[in-house]
């Protein structure tokens, strides 16, 4: 099993995330946040299981869709770690500098 490290950068996104949709909905954003980390735990055990990005194919990140969200990490196979790096909206174009750990 893969130990899940999420970055400063991606905990400051979720808070992001929160704050956005809680201005609408307290509810529907813890919603979201649980759902974010739910998805991002399966990574402990397929670690590979999410797709290449698009926008960088041959960069070592990946990717797992969570709705509207994109979930971009990096597994490091020798260490067994999976660091989530960012969590971005889906509209929101993805830039090289979003990925610096």
């Amino acid at each position: 099993m893969a130990e899940l490290i999420w970055s400063d950068q991606s905990l400051s996104d979720l808070e992001n995330i929160y704050d956005y949709i809680a201005e609408d909905s307290g509810r529907y954003a813890i919603y979201t946040i649980q759902n974010i980390f739910k998805t991002a735990e399966s990574l402990q055990m397929f670690p590979e299981s999410g797709r290449n990005l698009p926008e960088f194919p041959d960069f070592p990140h990946r990717e797992l869709i969570l709705g509207n969200y994109r979930i971009i990490y990096r597994y490091d196979s020798d260490k067994n770690v999976t660091n989530v790096v960012t969590v971005v909206h889906g509209s929101r174009l993805l830039k090289e500098v979003y990925l610096n750990e």
